[in-house]
Order: structure tokens, then C-alpha cells, then sequence
């Protein structure tokens, strides 16, 4: 693991503060492919990666459930987390404000702008991985694992009812998963997001002529 990233001095430092709850949505595996995204985005747009390559690690060390209302919290509450490891390794204030931020504002629940590109290229990283294949898989995984459906049984597209995504998986296809790609605001991001934007489409709509 450690040598997938520009500094296995650090990769192995941070690593054991990247997870307080690990699930099959938040993981290792999870952190490789949003830095190979980080990667991907630097090459054309630039970035520091000594920065990128902390924010990464640790932008999901805290974890709240979906459901739950603090939920909103929860990359603030990694940002916080953050700062005091990043403190207690010798980094200056600076560059842990940099990473604090980037952590903060890569949550799609928290609502926060990216102010440094650093943020932008962390944030379009991590929802690349809510897109296209994988996206599908991780949505999937973390209905299954809290109990929810896949889709309602005689409404799936919601035509009638309120969305649901709770409930049904489906449901959150159109609450979050289809609009990802609408808001990256990298030129790399948004060009990596268009076959990941279609192949999730993709599935929703053949999914819908499956079971309707």
C-alpha cells in the first residue's frame, strides 16, 4: 500500500489514523483508486502532492452513518482530526490549513466550496469514485449493508412518491449519484466524469426497464 504513493514515509505514517470504521465503500481500496484520480487530475491541472497525498489518506478517518443527522459534520470533523495528526508529525500551520480545507470541502453532504485547487482536485477525485462502475458497486454495497432495497415495488422511478434514498438505492441515483458529475470543477474531473456519468445512467436506465 505504502508504495502507491510519492512518499511511503508518509503514506505509512498517516495510514494507521485513515480509518476510525472501515466499510466496503470506505477502505483502502477505496483511497488507491481516489488517488489514482488525484494523480489522473494533477497531471494536467497541477496540485501539491505532498498536500494532496495527506488529504487523501485521511479524508475519510472519521466516519458517520449516511442516516445519521450529524452526517453533515463528518468531513469537519476529519478536517479536525487531520490537523492534530498532521500537528503532532511537525507540519507547519500552513500546509495543515491547506489539507484541513481540502478534507472539509471534498463532502458533497457538507456543502463547503473549494477555495484552493488542492480542494478542487481532492473533492472531484473522491466523487469520481461515486461515478460510473464502481459508483454502482459502492452505492449497491452501503444499501445492502444498512438494510435498504433496491428500489420500491411498484414505484422505482419515483414517479408518485417522494425519493427515498434510505430506503431504496435507486432512489439515490437520483438524488445524488446522476448530478456528480455537474459538479466537478476540474477541466481534467469533468473529462474523466463523462464516461462514469454515462455508465451510471446507463444502469439506472436498464435497471428501470428490468423491473418495470
Amino acid at each position: 500500500m505504502h508504495s502507491h504513493f510519492p512518499d511511503p514515509d508518509l503514506a505509512a505514517a498517516l495510514l494507521p489514523h485513515a480509518f476510525d470504521i472501515r466499510d466496503g465503500a470506505h477502505d483502502e481500496a477505496h483511497l488507491l483508486r481516489v488517488w489514482r484520480n488525484v494523480c489522473r487530475i494533477v497531471a494536467e491541472e497541477g496540485g501539491n502532492l505532498r498536500l494532496l497525498q495527506a488529504a487523501t489518506l485521511l479524508h475519510d478517518c472519521i466516519w458517520v452513518d449516511k442516516a445519521a443527522p450529524e452526517r453533515p459534520l463528518a468531513s469537519r470533523m476529519a478536517a479536525a482530526k487531520a490537523r492534530d495528526v498532521l500537528s503532532a508529525l511537525g507540519w507547519s500551520g500552513a500546509d495543515t490549513d491547506r489539507v484541513a480545507h481540502a478534507i472539509e470541502a471534498h463532502s458533497f453532504s457538507a456543502g463547503i466550496a473549494p477555495q484552493t485547487l488542492e480542494a478542487r482536485i481532492l473533492q472531484d477525485a473522491d466523487r469520481l469514485d461515486a461515478m460510473g462502475a464502481i459508483g454502482v458497486a459502492r452505492c449497491l454495497w452501503l444499501a445492502g449493508a444498512r438494510g435498504a432495497a433496491i428500489c420500491d415495488a411498484t414505484d422505482p422511478a419515483a414517479t408518485a412518491r417522494p425519493l427515498d434514498d434510505a430506503a431504496f438505492a435507486l432512489d439515490h441515483f437520483q438524488t445524488k449519484l446522476l448530478h456528480l458529475g455537474e459538479t466537478l470543477t476540474t477541466a481534467k474531473g469533468r473529462a474523466l466524469a463523462e464516461a462514469r456519468a454515462a455508465r451510471l445512467r446507463a444502469f439506472y436506465e436498464g435497471l428501470l426497464d428490468e423491473v418495470g
